[in-house]
């Protein structure tokens, strides 16, 4: 029986990080990994996503300059994108190994399974340590519903030897709209069904509706408040069904959300208490059981489910469980939607907006004209900054080619608290999304 300072479960981008940082400490350190080593994000989450999505971005980058230098806009080839993407997402799992065996974090491959408190299962192998930290992330959500069986995953996107012609996603929230927006960049009928008409709920009702008509423009086909209530195999196509509903179509993708990995890992043995969202934390990542901490998306908390946040938790948690120290305080989160066109915001929850709405107010500018803008023809541009009752910058929402850059400039911003005067200091390089900063604050 093996006995170890600390054992991770999980081999994620939060996992792995504490792992690491915990060896650093000097501690002897095992990991534990289920499935692929890695994680979800850098195998078949955001980084592959990510690079389906370059090609989309190369695409439409043309496509808004046709008559504009450009005559044709270049087709996708799907088989090409999936080796690009593959490029990279091939040699993570081995990658993962070689690291963790370089600085002699010891590996273990199969499902732990909690005998009590300080003692796991690993397949035959039992292991017990002083410590636990537990980050074993999510997996996709599967919907409630007759032939539910028949429903592929975003996983199962992202591993697509060839696209289907016809690709309908259930959800939408933003995996359903970003793997829609490159089936159909790369040439498949898209059809995204949701349960009601607000899509993107944790983003700006109005930017999510320029976004949507953005799509639409695309050929992307929506189908609001329909609520989807069996997947049929038609052999060998699919039909999907629901009140006063159907369509036929070559591949049903779920796209309802996530869940905790907590299965099979008898968190009751332990002493950790968790429910539908995760595991349940306190404000220094401890669980209901002392020796056991937890980060990552498999945490039951309000913040978003990204990567950077389970990175920051897992720099936040090493020192947590070696002594005392203050409360978790979470910096400003932006989140974002990629596409050609990408959705970002920062600040203030839409939840919080909403629950308040005598205390904000806000301002949407058309950013189409503004140089920056107008130089790639992005006509689509916006930003929306809301404010509270001192005119202080609450939130910020933006809409454009280059929104995941400009939002986190802004983020920087914010966090500093920095004035109008204070941004004029800087000279910034021109013309770029940052020279236009000055303006926004």
């Amino acid at each position: 029986m093996e006995n170890y300072e600390v054992i991770v479960l999980g081999s994620g981008p939060a996992g792995n990080t504490a792992a690491y940082a915990l060896k650093e400490q000097g501690k002897k350190v095992a990991i534990v990994e289920s499935d692929l080593w890695g994680g979800t994000c850098p195998n078949r989450g955001c980084d592959p996503k990510k690079m389906l999505m370059s090609g989309v971005e190369a695409q439409k980058r043309i496509e808004t300059m046709i008559g504009k230098g450009f005559e044709q806009t270049p087709k996708i080839v799907w088989e090409d994108l999936m080796t690009f993407k593959r490029s990279y997402t091939d040699s993570v799992p081995q990658n993962t190994k070689e690291g963790l065996d370089s600085v002699e974090i010891t590996r273990y491959q199969g499902q732990a399974s909690f005998i009590d408190a300080h003692k796991i299962i690993v397949d035959d192998q039992t292991l017990t340590a002083d410590q636990f930290l537990i980050a074993t992330g999510q997996r996709p959500a599967v919907l409630p519903i007759d032939g539910q069986e028949l429903l592929q995953s975003s996983t199962d996107f992202l591993e697509l030897e060839h696209l289907p012609k016809r690709i309908a996603f259930l959800g939408a929230g933003y995996i359903a709209f970003e793997l829609a927006i490159i089936a159909s960049a790369a040439g498949s009928d898209v059809h995204i069904i949701h349960h009601n008409d607000r899509p993107l709920k944790g983003f700006d009702q109005e930017l999510v509706s320029d976004l949507v008509e953005h799509m639409k423009a695309d050929g992307i086909t929506f189908h609001f408040n329909v609520d989807t209530k069996a997947v049929e195999l038609m052999h060998p196509n699919y039909r999907v069904t629901g009140e006063d509903f159907e369509l036929i179509t070559d591949m049903v993708i779920g796209a309802t959300g996530r869940i905790p990995n907590v299965d099979g890992l008898n968190l009751e043995n332990a002493g950790v208490e968790y429910d539908k969202r995760g595991i349940k934390v306190d404000d220094h990542l401890r669980t209901t059981e002392q020796t056991i901490f937890a980060c990552g998306d498999v945490v039951a908390r309000s913040q978003p489910k990204l990567t950077p946040v389970a990175g920051f938790e897992a720099g936040y948690v090493v020192g947590a469980m070696s002594d005392e120290q203050k409360a978790i305080e979470y910096p400003l989160i932006p989140t974002i939607v990629f596409g050609d066109q990408r959705l970002a915001r920062v600040g203030l929850s839409e939840k919080e907006l909403a629950d308040h709405p005598e205390k904000y107010h806000s301002q949407t500018t058309d950013l189409s004209s503004w140089y920056t803008y107008h130089r790639i023809n992005d006509q689509g541009a916006k930003i929306k900054i809301v404010y509270d009752e001192e005119e202080n910058i609450v939130a910020i929402s933006c809409l454009s080619q280059l929104a995941d850059e400009v939002i986190n400039y802004l983020l920087v911003i914010l966090t500093k608290k920095m004035t109008h005067e204070e941004v004029e200091k800087y000279i910034f390089a021109y013309p770029s999304p940052a020279s236009d900063l000055s303006y926004f604050i």
